[in-house]
């Protein structure tokens, strides 16, 4: 159901809104993932590497992964290493945060050519993944069990999330649906958005457990609330909008990319509020995002660069 009308403010931020990293040139760097300890870890996907940023010196460590090796996401584990999927190696990938060393754990024989895409782990410390060839799965990092699972449609599976009372929720790109994973059995319920072949890409959940959704064809932001399984969408500012990477932080805000419009996008949900940050270098293509507490990361995959946003001082004035 589509949403009332909204409060809308566009706002173009000034280049200085942003700090920048450079990343050695051709990483495209695909996914970012800060760290508890004040690192920065991102996939160099064209690299076949992930790289460590410390923000305050502006060194970075480079781990070469492989060969062949591709890596898409990127997390930060409750062991605080980066847990990486490589859809290359067809495996997740640990990265040590003290020696970097690397261990894999591939999946089973039978299910090559996955293209691995996102992780989360669950409460249990399990960490569940998708892959964009129709495919979702379960890493047991204790025993190093991988269970693989054929999801709803065949292709199509990319971001997952976790909710605060646990529930495991991933989004099917090619099928354009939001799946409920139950973790015991591996089934998954599949919940429709309003709006038909709307391409569901990314999710996050917010602090009440409801399910925020990228809709890349749609162009739009949409909610789940598990609570009274209705829907609400809204659609982004501005001409053909491509809503790609979606973020919720500490606050409840809601963070997206915008392709069309080269442009970070801000959703308050409280007053239904739009703000729209332009990016500092054209086409910089980002396809993920990650936060901590005051702060939104953003992978420039098309200029090899990170940037970092002050959340607070992006939403002065605006709440």
């Amino acid at each position: 159901m589509v949403s009332a009308t909204l409060a809308m403010a566009l706002a173009q931020a000034q280049t200085s809104s942003f700090d920048t990293f450079a990343v050695p040139a051709g990483s495209a760097p695909h996914d970012v993932a800060p760290s508890p300890d004040g690192t920065v870890w991102y996939t160099a996907q064209a690299r076949g590497a992930v790289g460590r940023l410390d923000p305050h010196s502006g060194k970075a460590d480079w781990i070469a992964l492989g060969d062949g090796a591709a890596p898409h996401g990127v997390i930060v584990g409750p062991d605080r290493a980066a847990w990486v999927t490589d859809g290359g190696q067809n495996a997740i990938v640990r990265v040590d945060p003290k020696t970097l060393a690397v261990t894999r754990f591939p999946l089973p024989k039978d299910r090559p050519g996955a293209d691995l895409n996102t992780a989360v782990f669950d409460k249990h410390g399990h960490l569940w993944f998708t892959g964009q060839n129709g495919i979702y799965g379960e890493l047991e990092p204790a025993s190093a069990r991988v269970r693989v699972f054929d999801a709803p449609r065949g292709r199509g599976p990319y971001g997952i999330c976790v909710t605060p009372d646990g529930s495991l929720y991933f989004a099917s790109l090619a099928g354009s649906y939001l799946g409920r994973i139950d973790p015991a059995s591996g089934a998954v319920q599949v919940i429709e958005p309003p709006t038909p072949n709307q391409g569901a890409r990314r999710v996050w959940s917010d602090s009440k457990a409801r399910v925020w959704v990228s809709e890349w064809n749609a162009g739009k932001v949409a909610m789940f609330d598990p609570a009274t399984r209705q829907w609400r969408e809204w659609r982004l500012p501005g001409e053909d909008p491509h809503a790609y990477a979606i973020f919720v932080d500490d606050r409840d805000i809601v963070w997206l990319s915008d392709w069309s419009a080269n442009a970070l996008v801000r959703f308050d949900p409280r007053g239904e509020r739009f703000d729209v940050l332009a990016l500092p270098r054209p086409h910089a293509n980002v396809r993920q995002m990650m936060g901590r507490p005051g702060e939104v990361w953003l992978a420039e995959s098309g200029t090899d660069h990170l940037l970092r946003l002050r959340s607070r001082a992006a939403g002065a004035g605006n709440d």
